[in-house]
């Protein structure tokens, strides 16, 4: 009998045992499901995203599994300023968009961003990771409106075939001395019958005329963004010469029409055809040649100042959190995983496993995340075999840390606006670069004066 009371009182034991091993399994499992949907039930609401290329939609993959259960609402479609301005309107305000950086000091001036102080300390971002031009055009009163994505830099493509047969050297390739720059752009260039055949040096105005302006050392507004510097004699003079290349074709409407044949992005592009000596431009077009033609001679040079220094015109999209967002926690969880270091490199491996597949050439990303860079570069990229492919993206992983951005600003895009308007008038022979550039300055500076 004691025996069996004995027996008795060990399975009771074992029994208790296991319910209890069974219960705190339970727990054990419950508790990582519960840490790991701590947001379960919420949902961002991004706007002028949109669903985008591959690494566009492999970092919002990343970025979505960063916020802790939350569903995302990306509806497709880009930033649009009167869509936007009317959500804020009406209170259907989005709880992060993505934007132009040209665009956000003159929301950050109307009170419609939030500082990101809070976000950069409760996420620990360190600004500092980030390329200090893209900061800096986003930084409003010493405040940092967004976190920048892209930075697209921008150097000197040289058609070597065409340099080659025009009898011009690289080294009269340089925006280093201007002198040179325009005989060479007249030995290179080709008019034929009244036409233009072959353009010799494209300056890329409007479109680059802060680069030209640099090459002083000089910007279009001051560093505080609130006083406009269209009509300095350094800009009026940049005009004056980047002009002078276009009218030695004939004039701006010979130049144009010719420009506009070009099959830019195909596999007869203007350095295929050789219609174009060379020219500034923004780093994907490297990889757009690489993929359509490969085998084309070229070489890669730095924009530089009069003294010959190395400087390059940044421009992209940042992150901002809207004011009255419903949840910006989860908005700036998103912004910090989109710009991390780990998703840039994860995406930029998919994308290099992508093209392989497509038998394509990777010619690198291209981030406002230097740490970022560096690590693609040396962990990502590899030789495309192909030596001015190679070679320019050397270039290009260098050519940041001379990037310059124009200070960011309450009516930023009125006064982009005001000297494109002024170049386009110039260009249409209507004024001279000074008459302009002085109508530029005082529609600039009114834009500014009423939105500061």
């Amino acid at each position: 009998m004691s025996s069996r009371l004995k027996r008795g009182s060990w399975l009771i034991v074992l029994a208790t045992l296991v319910l209890c091993a069974v219960v705190l399994a339970s727990f054990a499992n419950a508790k990582p499901t519960v840490s790991a949907a701590p947001n379960g039930g919420k949902t961002l609401n991004i706007y002028g995203f949109g669903p985008g290329d591959d690494v566009a939609n492999g970092r919002a993959e990343i970025a979505t599994r960063a916020l802790g259960g939350a569903t995302v609402d990306n509806p497709r479609g880009g930033f649009n300023d009167q869509v936007f301005l009317t959500r804020l309107a009406s209170g259907d305000v989005p709880d992060i968009v993505s934007m132009s950086r040209d665009r956000v000091g003159t929301y950050a001036a109307r009170n419609a961003l939030m500082p990101l102080t809070n976000c950069l300390r409760t996420e620990s971002i360190d600004r500092k990771m980030y390329r200090a031009a893209a900061v800096a055009e986003v930084t409003y009163k010493g405040q940092v409106y967004a976190l920048p994505e892209f930075t697209n830099q921008i150097t000197i493509i040289v058609n070597n075939d065409v340099a080659k047969a025009a009898g011009v050297s690289l080294a009269d390739i340089s925006t280093t001395n201007w002198k040179k720059l325009r005989a060479a752009n007249k030995k290179m260039l080709k008019v034929e019958d009244g036409k233009v055949t072959r353009i010799g040096f494209d300056p890329k105005i409007p479109e680059f005329f802060p680069l030209w302006v640099k090459w002083f050392g000089a910007d279009l507004i001051s560093k505080d963004g609130l006083k406009a510097q269209l009509n300095s004699r350094q800009a009026i003079a940049a005009l004056e010469f980047t002009h002078s290349l276009i009218r030695d074709h004939g004039g701006w409407d010979r130049f144009k029409a010719f420009r506009d044949t070009f099959d830019f992005f195909g596999s007869r592009n203007p350095v295929v055809q050789n219609q174009m000596g060379a020219w500034p431009f923004e780093s994907f077009y490297y990889n757009v040649m690489a993929d359509n033609s490969p085998n084309v001679d070229i070489t890669a040079k730095y924009f530089t100042n009069r003294k010959g220094g190395p400087i390059t015109l940044f421009a992209g999209n940042g992150w901002a959190i809207p004011r009255g967002a419903k949840d910006p926690d989860l908005a700036c969880k998103w912004m910090k995983a989109m710009t991390a270091v780990d998703t840039w490199v994860a995406v930029g491996k998919e994308r290099l496993n992508l093209r392989r597949r497509q038998g394509r050439a990777f010619t690198g990303l291209y981030t406002a995340n230097t740490m970022a860079d560096r690590k693609i570069y040396e962990d990502v990229y590899q030789a495309i075999g192909k030596k001015q492919f190679d070679d320019a993206v050397k270039l290009l992983v260098q050519a940041p840390r001379y990037a310059f951005a124009l200070p960011s600003s309450p009516a930023s895009q009125q006064l982009r606006q005001a000297y494109i308007d002024a170049i386009n008038r110039v260009l249409a022979g209507q004024q001279t670069p000074r008459a302009a550039l002085n109508q530029a300055q005082s529609e600039a500076q009114k834009a500014i004066n009423d939105a500061k």
